[in-house]
């Protein structure tokens, strides 16, 4: 499991995440969403190390982070890709992973290219991509490992609809041996994670599985969920 607890975490002057608290479950795939600028990348970027969080705690696997020897876990596609693209898409894979210091085998690699559908391509440069390529190949790089832990900023952007569709029935076939947490701006995308965490204001601001939620705010969908945020937080400043 991934817990938070009371974490914060400020750039100079300014918090971006204040007193969060969560617990990730396993085997499940928990959508991470909100406005832009509501700190989604921050929390995701202490849960993988990258960035150091100023008070609280974060233990994945009763392991407080950072700890490197997590990363072996832990399958991770960033919001901006990066890749080799003097190497082709076949050559970034197998770079990536032998990082990971184990042995993938060619069927793995060739099971993850199909994915994504990146096959007739995996000899090209990646400096000849398309942008949905280049989000494609991050995505397969990501879950050439069969990581225990898998943390995708947004893995659709960029990606045709129909393959978009084939991605989230493989992602809901990984949450059997894995924990994934996905951001994403899409809502249609949101309502196919199994649990929600909806950021505002510095932290969460409301979560369960999306049908909770809506009943919970009595609406029809996530974006009426924000706006109802937005009313409550307009009439809490009336009153102060």
């Amino acid at each position: 499991m991934m817990q938070l607890s009371n974490m914060s975490k400020s750039f100079g002057k300014q918090t971006i995440l204040q007193n969060v608290s969560l617990d990730i479950s396993t085997n499940q795939i928990t959508g991470l969403i909100g406005p832009s600028g509501t700190g989604k990348t921050t929390l995701i970027k202490c849960l993988m190390g990258m960035e150091k969080y100023d008070t609280g705690s974060i233990r994945i696997d009763d392991t407080t982070v950072p700890n490197r020897k997590l990363l072996n876990k832990i399958g991770y596609m960033a919001q901006s890709d990066s890749l080799y693209h003097d190497l082709t898409g076949l050559e970034n894979i197998q770079f990536f992973a032998h990082m990971y210091g184990k042995k993938i085998s060619n069927k793995a690699v060739q099971s993850t290219l199909n994915l994504v559908q990146l096959e007739q391509d995996k000899k090209k440069l990646v400096a000849h991509y398309s942008g949905g390529m280049k989000r494609r190949l991050s995505l397969a790089i990501a879950l050439i490992n069969h990581p225990k832990y898998l943390i995708l900023d947004e893995p659709t952007v960029g990606i045709d609809p129909v393959l978009k569709l084939s991605i989230w029935d493989q992602l809901h076939d990984l949450k059997k041996d894995s924990t994934l947490l996905i951001t994403t701006h899409i809502m249609d995308e949101a309502m196919k994670c199994d649990q929600l965490l909806l950021m505002k204001n510095k932290g969460i601001a409301a979560s369960g599985t999306p049908q909770e939620i809506l009943e919970n705010f009595g609406v029809s969908d996530i974006d009426q969920v924000f706006l109802k945020l937005e009313e409550q937080e307009y009439a809490n400043a009336s009153t102060d």
